[in-house]
């Protein structure tokens, strides 16, 4: 088994061990986080923590609780994003969204109790004082106004108007919507490691062509994809009219984009060698995934 399959069954498991009894009260709040978090999910964010602090030379051991904590956060703004008011849709990992399994209370509730309970689990995490501070802080900021949650903002002042924006401003909303938590995922692993100011430097610029790989991948998929395939519905983009790159470039463009991207991310793993070999193997599944 590969270290990233091996990773993976780990996160899951972690998973199972943070998330609250479903037998428990409130069960129906329990079984909804459990929906929104077990129901599949390609695990990205976890992998790039376990991917980063290997190389490193820290502890799986270690890195799971912040393993666990970015995936929670991935997944209440899953919930979210989903909700009527936001992006509105009924299909999310192949499953119904959580408010169409279940009602928009407690999707909301849910998306809450998954943030909370994700830095309930890293400040708890089996590290130095100092290092579980840093976590905490690179985890909060990417989550907030200045990361995720701004650039989801950004991304519904866009909706219905896509094409007035310029590709500058789609690559900085997404560096926030989708980029922001991917390079708190490095971020993390790495600290977790000891990595230097120069290592984290390097790092970031890793996981920052890599965000954007990811969503421009996302982009492309939402066009020709199927919502067999992809877990979720296919089209909506254009539908909605929102900003995405196949709409302002085209979709040779976006994939000549893809490459320049791809090269980025090469450029930024060349000076740890070897120890980037997980890193980039998922950069690689980043651009070349079909869901």
């Amino acid at each position: 088994m590969s270290d990233l399959a091996r990773w993976r069954e780990r996160a899951d498991a972690a998973l199972q061990r943070a998330l609250p009894d479903p037998h428990s009260p409130p069960q129906r709040l329990h079984a909804a986080m459990r929906h929104a978090v077990l129901l599949g999910g390609k695990r990205m964010r976890p992998l790039l923590v376990y991917a980063a602090g290997s190389a490193f030379g820290a502890s799986v051991d270690t890195l799971d609780a912040p393993a666990v904590a970015v995936e929670l956060i991935h997944a209440y703004s899953l919930v979210h994003d989903d909700l009527p008011a936001m992006d509105d849709d009924a299909l999310r990992r192949g499953q119904p969204t959580v408010h169409v399994a279940f009602d928009e209370a407690t999707a909301v509730l849910a998306g809450d109790a998954l943030q909370s309970l994700a830095f309930e689990v890293l400040a708890d995490a089996d590290v130095d004082a100092t290092t579980r501070v840093d976590l905490l802080r690179t985890l909060a900021r990417a989550s907030g106004a200045a990361g995720m949650c701004g650039g989801q903002a950004l991304d519904l002042a866009a909706t219905g108007n896509g094409s007035s924006l310029s590709v500058h401003a789609l690559e900085e909303l997404h560096s926030l919507k989708t980029g922001a938590l991917i390079r708190a995922a490095v971020r993390m692993g790495a600290l977790c490691g000891g990595a230097s100011a120069e290592e984290l430097a390097a790092l970031d610029r890793y996981a920052a062509a890599l965000g954007l790989a990811f969503q421009v991948r996302d982009d492309i998929l939402d066009i020709e994809g199927d919502s067999a395939t992809l877990g979720k519905t296919a089209g909506k983009d254009v539908a909605q009219d929102k900003a995405t790159f196949p709409a302002l470039i085209g979709l040779d463009a976006s994939r000549a984009r893809l490459d320049e991207l791809r090269r980025a991310m090469d450029d930024a793993l060349s000076p740890l060698g070897d120890r980037a070999n997980a890193l980039a193997a998922l950069g690689r599944m980043a651009i070349e995934r079909d869901r």
